[in-house]
């Protein structure tokens, strides 16, 4: 059994939850509109340009979370799959989440994004797991804090070494799927890495490396 990883963003999905969970927010009218938009457009374009400073961000985007019970987080969630999450499916993602079933290889997202916009998502895919950022969480309610290590950049990489630690899982003759720039560290570090619609340096460097450049994109 091989390890196959997948990023989520732009990468499985034809769109970034994140970035979508807070047009979703500011759809709702539950956060004021004009600021989040634009707080939300910058982090998002920070991200893309490899310059996001994480805990910041999460600050920002876990502070909605706090405003509600988990109850009410998931009757929200499952109207934002409905409406965001669903039109950024891919056929193509799914073949190649079925074609690495088929092999027999153990599926695996590993994503920045946070475990509350991102479970539902993994399970909807049908993946064996999953690795994201952790919000803290109290009884039913979010903090607004982080738990443990962002799964950003290297982080990645140290959350996939603990888990491997945790599982019966290697490295050997594994695979990792990623559109972007920030997920370089994991990207070295996998036996087939592979670049999936990626940004401009990804591409790049995928041409330097000799690394397979592939879409999903229909």
């Amino acid at each position: 059994m091989s390890l196959a990883i997948f990023d989520l963003d732009n990468t499985l999905l034809h769109g970034d939850s994140d970035h979508a969970w807070g047009e979703f927010l500011v759809r709702q009218q539950i956060v004021e509109p004009e600021f989040y938009r634009r707080q939300n457009d910058e982090f998002y374009e920070l991200y893309k340009q490899g310059q996001l400073d994480i805990l910041q961000y999460l600050e920002f985007a876990l502070a909605p979370l706090t405003r509600f019970t988990v109850e009410e987080l998931d009757l929200l969630h499952r109207q934002f799959m409905q409406e965001f999450v669903a039109p950024m499916r891919q056929r193509k993602a799914d073949e190649l989440l079925q074609k690495h079933r088929e092999q027999g290889d153990f599926l695996l997202i590993i994503t920045a994004t946070n475990r509350f916009v991102t479970a539902p998502i993994a399970r909807a895919l049908g993946v064996d797991d999953l690795l994201a950022t952790d919000p803290e969480r109290v009884g039913n309610r979010y903090t607004g804090r982080v738990k443990g290590i962002p799964c950003y950049r290297e982080g990645k990489v140290q959350r996939l070494r603990e888990w491997l630690e945790e599982t019966e899982h290697s490295l050997d003759d594994s695979y990792f799927y990623s559109d972007s720039i920030n997920d370089l560290p994991l990207l070295e570090v996998v036996t087939h890495p592979f670049v999936v619609d990626g940004d401009e340096r990804l591409q790049a460097e995928a041409r330097q490396r000799n690394w397979p450049l592939m879409s999903l994109r229909d």
